[in-house]
């Protein structure tokens, strides 16, 4: 998709009814599936933001930009995400966590880019948070500058997330979960899966609608 097309249908995404949870599960482990919303409430998660951030490249297609993350200890070390991170005591709103932590993480400035529109929230067992997504797009080809909590940068064609031959399963061992069946979106050779393919899976039906 080229930047045009995609800047020409910003007010039909604004407008589609969201996927939620429907959307979400398409890509969800099973541990994910069987937290309840009772359950996630007795846990009284933590809060965070991000930002699916899309941006024309220099032959004008439409792409989104998904970070991997450095090796730290943690349950999401290595791990592919958007950039964002934990709402801070400074941050006046979600938003602002997400704007914040775009800033820090790929050194692309809030005045640069324009919200479209907040998607559903996504709770990760792993660590006990709520991951409250946002989309928004900047007009120009961005010069990144990654920080020291991203490995690589991973920039993604359009046309690649909402193409169906990029599902599939991947079987994988963590620090919670061993020798188990995920569904995943390979992208640019890499396994993207978790809460971060959850809301791929939103923001790709959210595309899709616009075609139906």
């Amino acid at each position: 998709m080229d930047f045009n097309s995609f800047l020409s249908q910003i007010n039909k995404l604004k407008k589609i009814p969201l996927g939620g949870i429907e959307s979400q599960f398409k890509m969800a482990p099973e541990l994910r599936k069987n937290f309840s919303s009772e359950d996630i409430q007795e846990r009284n998660p933590k809060e965070s933001a991000v930002l699916a951030l899309f941006y024309p490249d220099k032959t004008n297609t439409t792409k989104i930009l998904l970070m991997l993350r450095s090796n730290y200890k943690g349950v999401h070390s290595a791990q592919i995400s958007f950039p964002g991170g934990k709402k801070e005591d400074t941050d006046n709103s979600l938003l602002e966590t997400a704007l914040r932590e775009t800033k820090e993480e790929i050194g692309i400035d809030k005045k640069e880019i324009t919200i479209i529109r907040e998607i559903t929230k996504t709770y990760i067992p792993p660590s006990n948070f709520w991951v409250y997504p946002f989309v928004g797009y900047t007009n120009k080809v961005p010069s990144f500058v990654s920080n020291y909590e991203v490995e690589t940068l991973i920039e993604v064609p359009i046309s690649d997330l909402i193409d169906d031959r990029s599902l599939g399963l991947k079987n994988l061992s963590t620090s919670y979960m061993k020798n188990i069946d995920v569904p995943c979106f390979k992208l640019n050779s890499y396994i993207v899966w978790g809460a971060t393919a959850m809301i791929l899976s939103e923001i790709k039906d959210l595309f899709k609608c616009l075609n139906s």
